[in-house]
C-alpha cells in the first residue's frame, strides 16, 4: 500500500527523545526554549511560542489579538474545522468569504468587501502548502487597520519571496501533527514580531502566569513538552530537505498528469503539504486508486459552514462550493520512492484511458 501520508521519524529523533528522558526535564523547559528560538529564526520572526497543537495556537493568537464576543473574523469556508472553531472558541463570529478563482486561498477582493466595523481580524489559511496572496491581502488589511492571523498549519517553510509563512501578519499559527511537513508527534507554534502578542500568548498557555505562581489572568495549560520539542528540533533541521522532496514529487506529477486531471500550480512558495488534483469523476478515481493499493484523501468533503456547529454562519461562496466534490489529494510525502510515484501516475493514466 502506498500511504497518503507517512511521518518520517528516525534514529536521530529517537536519540534526542532518549536524551531528554534521561535528563528528567520532561515538561516545558530548556528544550522547548531552544526549539522556539530555532523556529523563530527559521520563520524570520522575533518570537515563537510552542503550544500543544495547531488549534490551541490559533486560539491563543486570536485571544492575544484581542478578538472576543461581538467581533467578526473573516476566513475561508474551505479548510480544516479548527480554522473556524478557534474563532468560535473566543466567542467571535466567523465570516466566510469566497476564494480566488484559480486557487484554494482567500480572495483579497472578497475580504475587502466583507470588512465591517466589527471586523477584528482576518484569518487566511495557506491551504495545502500554498501561501495566500499576502501582498494583496496585506494591502487590504493595512488600509482597514485590521490585523492578519495566518493559519500556516499546512505551510511550514512556504516563502513567496517576501518572507516565510508565519512572518507575514500579526501572528502565524503552525501545527506539528504527524502528517504535517514536520512533526513533534503533536504540537503547535505561534510566531510573531509583536512583543505584546508574544507576552500574552506566553501567559495564556501557562495558566495566565507571569512569574511562577503569579497568575495575571485566566489562562490554559497549552504547554509543549520537552519530549515533543526534541523531536521538533531534529525535524526542523530536515524541513528544507523534506520540502524540496515534496516539490520534486509534485513537479513530476504535474508533468505527467496534466492531460488526465486538473493539477495544482506550483506558485507562491508552495511546499505541497498536499498535492491536490481536481476531477469530475473524483469518487470513481479514488476507488480505482484504492484497488491498486494507493492511498488518497479528500481534504475537505464539505464547507465549514455546513458543519453542524457552524450552520448559523452560512455564506454564499460559489467558487469554494465547487471543490468538495472534485478535490483529491495524492501521496506526496518525502518517503515516496521513484517507483511509488510511477505507480500512482500509471494508475491515474490508466483510469483516464478507461473513464
Amino acid at each position: 500500500m502506498i500511504p497518503i501520508a507517512k511521518p518520517l521519524v528516525g534514529d536521530e529523533e529517537q536519540r534526542e527523545v532518549a536524551r531528554v528522558l534521561s535528563s528528567g526535564l520532561l515538561a516545558q523547559g530548556p528544550e522547548v526554549e531552544v526549539f522556539e528560538r530555532e523556529f523563530a529564526a527559521f520563520c524570520g520572526t522575533r518570537h515563537a511560542l510552542a503550544t500543544t497543537n495547531g488549534t490551541t495556537a490559533l486560539h491563543l493568537a486570536l485571544l492575544a489579538a484581542g478578538v472576543g464576543p461581538g467581533d467578526e473574523v473573516i476566513t475561508t469556508p474551505f479548510s480544516f474545522f479548527a480554522s473556524a472553531s478557534s474563532i468560535r472558541m473566543v466567542g467571535a463570529t466567523p465570516v466566510f468569504v469566497d476564494l480566488e478563482p484559480d486557487s484554494y486561498t482567500l480572495d483579497p477582493a472578497a475580504v475587502a468587501t466583507a470588512i465591517t466595523p466589527r471586523t477584528k481580524a482576518v484569518l487566511p489559511v495557506h491551504l495545502y502548502g500554498e501561501l495566500c496572496n499576502m501582498t494583496a491581502l496585506c494591502e487590504v488589511c493595512d488600509a482597514a487597520q485590521v490585523p492578519i492571523i495566518e493559519d500556516a498549519c499546512q505551510a511550514h517553510g512556504a516563502d513567496a519571496g517576501n518572507g516565510r509563512a508565519g512572518a507575514l501578519g500579526l501572528a502565524g499559527c503552525f501545527s506539528f501533527y504527524p502528517t504535517k511537513n514536520m512533526t513533534t508527534g503533536e504540537g503547535g507554534m505561534v510566531t510573531t514580531n509583536n512583543d505584546a502578542v508574544a507576552d500574552t500568548v506566553a501567559q495564556l498557555r501557562a495558566h495566565g502566569q507571569g512569574e511562577r505562581y503569579e497568575h495575571l489572568q485566566l489562562g490554559f495549560n497549552y504547554r509543549m513538552t520537552d519530549i515533543a520539542a526534541a523531536i521538533g528540533r531534529v525535524q526542523l533541521r530536515k524541513l528544507d530537505g523534506y520540502n524540496s522532496a515534496r516539490r520534486a514529487n509534485a513537479q513530476r506529477y504535474s508533468a505527467e498528469l496534466a492531460d488526465c486531471v486538473q493539477v495544482p500550480e506550483a506558485r507562491r512558495g508552495h511546499v505541497f503539504h498536499q498535492y491536490t488534483i481536481q476531477s469530475d469523476t473524483r469518487d470513481a478515481l479514488r476507488e480505482h486508486l484504492a484497488a491498486h493499493d494507493i492511498g488518497s484523501g479528500v481534504y475537505y468533503p464539505s464547507l465549514l459552514y455546513e458543519a453542524r456547529p457552524l450552520v448559523e454562519f452560512t455564506a454564499t461562496t460559489p467558487r469554494a462550493a465547487t471543490f468538495p466534490s472534485r478535490v483529491l489529494s495524492l501521496p506526496i510525502h518525502p518517503g515516496l520512492s521513484e517507483g511509488d510515484i510511477s505507480t500512482v501516475i500509471e494508475a491515474i493514466q490508466d483510469f483516464a484511458r478507461i473513464a
